[in-house]
């Protein structure tokens, strides 16, 4: 059993593999806060797009008004196109992210490739009705699938600028920032153009993806205005088709590593039943269209909410904490959509909107697990463990094809029990995670054991 320790650091001592944590570079610190600003805007205009795309709410929405009654099947393939995007091609990419003199390039390429697939889709639906094209089914989920591929490469990219630009102690602000900041003029656009968009029984996706391809394509100009110092030009270190022997070194190495992807894993399963929200709310509730809209701005409300929270949380007592929190927070949505059906009368439609709350604390686990990734190993491994991390994250999402088959098979409440389940008991492995701020002075990271034995 590892040793309890409190969350709150005492006096920090040097670890024996810390050698060099944030860099301390002159040229980074004296942009530090003009990189921190950039930043901040990037990801605004990121998130105000990605509010028109939302996982649990329009994503589905369009497969099922596409695909019509039955889709479970179909809605389980976006968690596994989504998980396996972001972390297969990460691990392949890693060591050559590694040794990009300017990391902006990448992080800015593809936030401009993001843009393409919702180009495309946008472009397809307003030239032809979509619920006729026999093809729609297909190209959407390689519109999909691809859209993700480069969104994996970009928070691989954006986890390593981070690392390589923002202080530590500073990274709660960006998240505070970005996220309190985006997520108000990303609900009021969609308060303003999502009723005309989602019209019942004619909604517009046309105009919905063709919007967010405008600000993926923005948030990818704005990347490019970083200030980023050349980092020494570096040969690869491994050849290529050696990056799995490399992470499963990271993961051999490293037992605290190994808890961390474990917790991911667990707390996938909440990430796994993110499609089936509203279908459960359209079919056992009767409810869609406008109340779409009215669950994102909820969603993205309670995103910006916590966030005011979160930040200055991991920022003062660590990520570890904070990490521990949001994953028990995220247990209770699947819980709470379980229980609402068998409310009396209206209550279960009355209050399903209140789902989308505790949603909200999603994404930010998402980005405290990169933050205290970042935390607990050298700043030149940062991409080698963040793409070990989302590659053992996906690990879950093999069964999401399977989960959107259960769900039409056995209901939505008992698929969300489970998924309930699994995610608390991640959130108890927390306490086994190490707290690199206990060990490390000063925001210097080196590798960590459970336990905090080596």
């Amino acid at each position: 059993m590892p040793p309890v320790v409190q969350d709150h650091p005492p006096e920090p001592r040097p670890h024996p593999h810390a050698t060099s944590g944030w860099p301390g570079d002159p040229q980074i610190e004296a942009h530090h806060g003009r990189n921190l600003a950039l930043l901040a805007i990037h990801q605004v205009v990121l998130r105000v797009g990605w509010i028109f795309k939302t996982e649990s709410v329009m994503m589905p929405a369009f497969v099922d008004w596409m695909a019509g009654p039955g889709a479970g099947f179909l809605r389980g393939w976006l968690p596994m196109l989504n998980r396996f995007g972001q972390s297969i091609p990460p691990v392949f990419c890693a060591e050559r992210l590694k040794t990009m003199p300017q990391k902006k390039r990448s992080l800015a390429a593809f936030a401009l490739l993001m843009s393409l697939p919702f180009g495309l889709l946008a472009a397809v639906c307003l030239a032809f009705d979509e619920r006729q094209l026999a093809c729609m089914s297909a190209l959407f989920l390689v519109s999909y699938g691809a859209f993700f591929i480069f969104n994996g490469l970009y928070h691989l990219s954006f986890g390593t600028v981070q690392g390589k630009l923002i202080h530590p102690q500073r990274r709660g602000r960006l998240l505070l920032i970005s996220t309190f900041y985006g997520s108000l003029p990303a609900m009021l656009l969609a308060w303003w153009l999502l009723p005309g968009w989602l019209l019942p029984g004619a909604p517009a996706f046309g105009y919905i993806f063709g919007f967010t391809a405008v600000c993926f394509f923005f948030s990818g100009l704005f990347a490019l205005l970083l200030s980023e110092p050349p980092d020494p030009h570096q040969r690869p270190a491994v050849p290529d088709g050696g990056n799995l022997a490399d992470t499963w070194r990271a993961l051999r190495g490293d037992a605290n590593l190994r808890l961390l992807v474990l917790v991911a894993m667990l707390f996938g399963g909440s990430l796994i039943v993110f499609p089936h929200y509203q279908a459960m709310a359209r079919e056992l509730l009767d409810l869609s269209g406008p109340h779409l809209m009215v669950w994102v701005i909820v969603q993205n409300a309670a995103v910006g909410i916590f966030s005011l929270f979160v930040g200055p949380l991991a920022d003062a007592w660590g990520n570890r904490l904070t990490l521990r929190t949001l994953v028990f927070g995220s247990a209770v949505a699947p819980l709470f959509a379980a229980l609402l059906p068998h409310l009396p009368g209206d209550w279960g439609a009355s209050l399903f909107w209140m789902v989308f709350i505790p949603l909200g604390i999603t994404p930010l686990v998402l980005r405290i697990l990169v933050n205290y990734t970042l935390e607990t190993c050298e700043p030149a491994e940062h991409p080698r463990y963040l793409s070990t991390v989302s590659l053992c994250l996906a690990a879950p999402f093999l069964f999401s094809p399977a989960v959107g088959w259960l769900v039409d098979a056995v209901g939505f409440e008992r698929v969300f029990l489970v998924a309930t389940g699994l995610v608390l008991l991640g959130a108890c492995l927390t306490f086994h995670l190490d707290e690199p701020r206990h060990r490390i002075p000063h925001g210097k990271a080196g590798p960590v054991i459970a336990g905090g034995e080596e």
